[in-house]
């Protein structure tokens, strides 16, 4: 069975040396029932909304699947959030997803499948800096994106809720589709 372990939100801002000056993806675990709405978790943020954030990228879901690959790959814990994901899931394969496809998550939350992640240098400089030199390219070539999502249909939801795929374009393009590094 598919499910959450985790929803996060911005731990704090941390000082970055990107075009904003900040960034938000220090996310952590939420410990009680969260509520959803059209812009994802509520008490979330995000330091760059050209980039990061709106209806189409409302939350960004990462399977704890693919973050056991990056702890095996980088020797190191990569606990929920870490990837400045919102919902941290276990039991399905996000990367398989298609575009389009709608998921439900607990009893109400409905979301679509929008894009995978597209890495950044925020993310790099997050991820070690030059300890990590080559990490956008890296993490492309890993095909583990995850995915971002739309929420279509809001109300609250908590760890250990299920998640259902509800319905599966078959004939839309599947997330990894088109999906290469710059």
């Amino acid at each position: 069975m598919a499910h959450l372990l985790a929803v996060c939100a911005v731990h704090r801002l941390h000082p970055d040396s990107g075009t904003n000056g900040v960034t938000a993806i220090d996310k952590r675990p939420l410990e009680t029932p969260v509520r959803i709405g059209p812009y994802g978790v509520r008490s979330d943020v995000q330091a760059n909304r050209k980039h990061h954030g709106g209806l189409d990228k409302a939350l960004y879901a990462y399977a704890q699947e693919d973050a056991e690959y990056w702890e095996r790959e980088l020797g190191r814990d990569v606990p929920p959030g870490f990837f400045g994901e919102n919902l941290r899931t276990t039991g399905i394969d996000v990367n398989a997803a298609r575009i389009g496809e709608i998921w439900r998550i607990g009893a109400v939350v409905r979301v679509e499948v929008t894009m995978p992640r597209t890495p950044c240098q925020t993310f790099a400089r997050w991820m070690g800096g030059a300890e990590q030199r080559g990490w956008v390219k890296r993490f492309f070539a890993a095909q583990r994106p995850g995915p971002y999502l739309r929420v279509v249909k809001g109300g609250t939801v908590q760890a250990g809720d299920e998640i259902v795929v509800e319905h599966r374009p078959d004939e839309a393009p599947a997330l990894l589709d088109g999906y290469r590094a710059p």
